[in-house]
């Protein structure tokens, strides 16, 4: 389940996860947050008991998405295409 929510500077979405049948197996919310200059992906780690943050440049978020369905190997972008 997620869920999306539009703020005034960034679009957040927030991934549930329903997970499997035992309760050990749930880990928690992951919240996305879009800005206009990069994303920011956060969750929280119970055993730092602090929220664990990263970010990633616009770029690095296509990089990213186009890994995703791309088989192993190095790649680079092409800045016109943005394709392999």
């Amino acid at each position: 389940m997620f869920t999306i929510e539009h703020d005034f500077d960034a679009t957040i979405i927030t991934l549930v996860d329903e997970g499997a049948p035992s309760p050990e197996a749930l880990r928690d919310d992951v919240i996305i947050t879009a800005f206009e200059d990069c994303v920011t992906l956060r969750q929280f780690d119970p055993r730092r008991e602090d929220d664990v943050v990263i970010t990633l440049s616009l770029s690095q978020l296509r990089e990213l998405a186009a890994a995703l369905d791309l088989p192993e190997g190095s790649y680079r972008l092409n800045a016109r295409t943005r394709r392999p």
